[in-house]
């Protein structure tokens, strides 16, 4: 027997407990893994409040991502011992999730934890740090090099904002931060951006094409501001778009992309192919400098995730939580 969160409906209502299951309620996976880690996203948050349409089947076992060894396996890809990661195909929503101590997965969700990085570093890097390595991969494929110019990143200051503006800097770009506090510039400035812009001034309508400013771009954000970064980008610049914050809406024109070249890359991090995944994974070793991940406000358990989760969707939270299944 052992632990793991259980989300229930009862005339309307979302219902979270902790309850002992046997492994024969586990879902017939291919993969058995030993949890080490999850940690709490703003999608664990509404899951489990019912507060967003998140899951989409009872009884769920909630979380998003988790980090940990393999216990048994039908497949060739995974042995016992091995430590893996898994983030995204709809896990926690559509199939049981991280909250457990142990959860069974299909092989082709996961990838193996790059040697050198422990479990609770791939939870504190999670979703968010996946998809900004993406985005900055998006770019190099596209040819955007240190020397191309400067990067714009938009929703800076946000979970995948923050970690691509610290690993562009890294990798020698020079990088301009669209935030809409002015109380996250110092932390930008630490994280290496060289230019600061106001939310604001981004977010006023733009022409078809305006001056040439950016040779890429990372958006979180989406809608006016989207576009005036696609007016804004260089001949032959790269946009990766992997966010709509501000809105799933493009008010731009064709002008952009006849007239400039400019190439608008989706990146998104759920249905990655694997093999991608592993080089972002084994990227991220390299290439996110550790300042980038923020502090680590709590480690906490399954009886504390109900609590928690009210606070995450509140806004109440600060960091990186943790969930140690096993705590």
């Amino acid at each position: 027997m052992f632990n793991a969160l259980v989300l229930e409906q009862e005339e309307g209502k979302t219902l979270a407990a902790v309850k002992q299951l046997d492994l024969s309620d586990l879902p017939d996976e291919d993969v058995l893994v030993k949890v080490s880690y999850s940690s709490l996203n703003y999608k664990d948050g509404l899951a489990i409040t019912g507060s967003g349409k998140i899951v989409h089947k009872f009884p769920m076992v909630p979380g998003i991502d988790l980090a940990g060894v393999v216990a048994e396996s039908r497949s060739p890809q995974y042995q016992p011992g091995d430590q893996v990661i898994m983030t995204g195909w709809s896990v926690g929503e559509r199939f049981w999730g991280g909250y457990s101590q142990y959860a069974r997965m299909k092989p082709e969700w996961l990838v193996k934890l790059p040697e050198g990085m422990d479990a609770a570093k791939a939870m504190s890097i999670g979703t968010a740090g996946l998809t900004a390595m993406l985005c900055v991969m998006a770019l190099e494929d596209g040819g955007i090099t240190p020397d191309s110019g400067t990067v714009v990143v938009t929703g800076a200051a946000g979970g995948v904002g923050s970690v691509a503006v610290s690993i562009l800097s890294k990798l020698g770009y020079t990088v301009a931060a669209v935030t809409g506090r002015e109380s996250t510039h110092e932390y930008l400035r630490g994280l290496g951006a060289s230019e600061l812009l106001s939310r604001a001034e981004m977010a006023e309508p733009a022409r078809p094409l305006e001056k040439q400013r950016w040779a890429g771009a990372i958006d979180t954000v989406g809608d006016t501001i989207l576009a005036r970064v696609l007016a804004e980008t260089d001949y032959r610049g790269v946009v990766a778009a992997c966010g709509l914050a501000g809105g799933y809406k493009l008010p731009t024109t064709v002008m952009p992309f006849i007239l400039r070249n400019v190439r608008l890359q989706g990146v998104d991090s759920v249905m990655c192919p694997v093999a991608i995944r592993t080089e972002a994974w084994n990227r991220l070793l390299t290439d996110l400098p550790d300042n980038a991940l923020g502090e680590i406000s709590s480690v906490i358990g399954l009886g504390d995730l109900p609590q928690a989760a009210a606070d995450i969707v509140a806004g109440k939270i600060q960091g990186r939580t943790l969930v140690d299944p096993n705590k």
